[in-house]
């Protein structure tokens, strides 16, 4: 299985995911890219987050970036608030 690591990119802020998780392809990768930015985005911060300037930078265990999800993307119509 293929090792991806998701690097959480925040306006300038970079938090580096140095472990990684094993997956069967870039599709579950998309899909565990999509569950962590709903996790971060319904936290709680002490600061303001710019969601619109974050993405998660999924590399592959040859440190190729196999993609950027914009967390403005793991938005669904049931979360927007009315």
């Amino acid at each position: 299985m293929p090792r991806y690591f998701f690097n959480v990119h925040i306006g300038t802020d970079a938090l580096p995911d140095p472990e990684g998780q094993d997956l069967r392809d870039a599709d579950q990768a998309w899909e565990v890219a999509r569950a962590m930015a709903q996790n971060l985005m319904g936290t709680e911060f002490d600061q303001p987050i710019n969601w619109a300037s974050a993405h998660i930078e999924v590399k592959d265990d040859l440190d190729e970036i196999v993609m950027e999800f914009p967390f403005l993307e793991a938005i669904t119509p049931d979360r927007l608030s009315h």
